[in-house]
């Protein structure tokens, strides 16, 4: 079945219907082609398009083919062009002519970026739902290990010593904004075009509010040409998921490298790992590896939109529906993301043992050292070389932090004081890190009960969408 054809004479190239059929990819949107189709039935009903009869018995037929379409096998032997024409063929099996009243003033392209858009509804409300899921599972394996004490890195080199629930609360920041962006994106998302027409407004005066209101949008489109060839809306949405694709790499990569038998200050679960066909002592991150793997196929997919859309001369085009397999996509593998880290986040151990070995073996107490002779009065210049005097010394001599003693610190340079020894300690140095932000053990347990409590609030506000 087609929308369209009185123009035309000739056939169709049976090649070029076969390229441009888009049926086995946008039947993914056939409850919201259904939900849409809906509400136009009613908004024809009120312009008299549609006698009250007609439209019940059209309203009746939706439902059927909703409940049919549950069933993946519905769609078998389907040849439609579209999503679209396969809704209004199914409606005409069950209605009869009156079926085709339903594109009075409609066009398909304002059909599918209502469409687009209730599916990108939904999907948002997925992802924020389980970036909850996973940073309250953040929370708890921080809630777990309150005092542990791990290495911070830069560069890939022990830096300096903190607390174990102040580096999971980074990741808990990192999703915390994902959680803003997803909003964003849906703000912008949550917007009805219906009554757009083709690009220049439906010819019939259908109130756009009260379909807006039906179908829950905050607002409608303010211009029909806008509106007919606008993807900025899933552009936002694949940054969002992009970026927290991204965020998702990163803790992958940390936690590959933590709970290698170089660190092992992280074991994953037996659930979430798997072994080597030919080594029989494996036990392989690849949950992990493919969420950082994943990362880059929903990068592919915001730069395929955008290139797709870069060029595009008012208002749509065909090459828009190109939008739809890479939004998909990206959805499903960042959704999925989400689900697979809370998972893996459940499962994890904490080794603290060996995370503060990697502490107290190295060097990252040396800005402790450093900071406590500038608070005593020695410039931080001076203070910064003394300390990295001291810590070539000990590399040359094989000594850690705690060789030296209060006297031998004073022996090496006199800016110690022998009182200076206890920052010698990763608790210590951290006690003086307070502040807002810090991994001073006030600050993070105030941060924790702030994340909670923030958590709690973003809850409650998606449960009022």
């Amino acid at each position: 079945m087609k929308l369209w054809g009185g123009r035309f004479e000739g056939e169709a190239s049976t090649f070029f219907e076969k390229f441009s059929n888009s049926l086995h990819f946008d039947r993914k949107l056939v409850f919201e082609d259904i939900e849409g189709s809906r509400a136009f039935a009613q908004a024809l009903l009120r312009e008299r398009v549609l006698t009250p009869d007609e439209c019940r018995r059209i309203l009746e037929a939706f439902s059927e083919i909703a409940d049919e379409a549950q069933d993946p096998r519905y769609f078998d032997g389907a040849e439609d062009e579209d999503i679209h024409t396969f809704v209004i063929r199914k409606l005409g099996e069950k209605v009869g002519p009156v079926a085709e009243k339903m594109h009075t003033g409609r066009s398909r392209n304002e059909q599918v970026s209502l469409d687009l858009r209730l599916y990108l509804r939904s999907a948002a409300d997925t992802l924020l739902d389980r970036l909850g899921d996973l940073m309250s599972e953040l929370l708890a394996l921080a809630r777990k290990y309150p005092d542990a004490v791990i290495p911070g890195f830069t560069h890939l080199r022990r830096a300096q010593p903190v607390l174990w629930p102040h580096y999971l609360l980074a990741f808990f920041e990192m999703f915390a904004r994902d959680c803003e962006r997803v909003r964003q994106a849906r703000e912008r998302i949550d917007v009805m075009p219906l009554g757009s027409g083709a690009l220049a407004g439906s010819g019939f005066p259908f109130d756009r509010e009260a379909l807006a209101q039906e179908l829950g949008f905050r607002a409608i489109s303010r211009n029909s040409m806008d509106a007919s060839g606008d993807r900025d809306f899933a552009l936002d949405f694949l940054y969002g998921c992009s970026v927290i694709m991204l965020h998702l790499s990163r803790l992958a990569e940390d936690w590959i490298l933590y709970s290698s038998e170089e660190f092992n200050w992280i074991t994953l679960g037996d659930g979430v790992t798997s072994g080597s066909s030919l080594m029989p002592q494996k036990k392989n991150p690849d949950s992990l590896e493919l969420i950082r793997g994943k990362s880059g196929r929903v990068f592919g997919s915001l730069t395929s939109l955008f290139v797709t859309i870069k060029g595009l001369p008012m208002t749509y085009n065909r090459d828009l529906q190109e939008d739809k397999e890479t939004l998909f996509e990206a959805f499903d593998h960042t959704s999925e993301s989400l689900a697979m880290a809370k998972i893996v986040a459940q499962s994890a151990t904490l080794n603290p043992g060996k995370a503060l070995a990697a502490v107290e073996e190295s060097w990252a107490v040396a800005t402790d050292l450093a900071e406590e002779l500038a608070r005593n009065g020695v410039s931080f210049h001076r203070a910064h070389q003394i300390v990295g005097r001291l810590v070539l010394e000990s590399l040359k001599a094989g000594k850690k932090p705690g060789d030296w003693t209060g006297d031998t610190l004073a022996a090496f340079a006199p800016e110690f004081k022998p009182e200076m020894a206890r920052l010698l300690a990763p608790s210590e140095g951290m006690e003086m890190r307070e502040l807002p932000g810090g991994t001073g053990a006030q600050a993070v347990r105030r941060a924790l009960e702030e994340a909670e409590q923030r958590l709690k609030q973003m809850r409650e506000s998606s449960g009022e969408r």
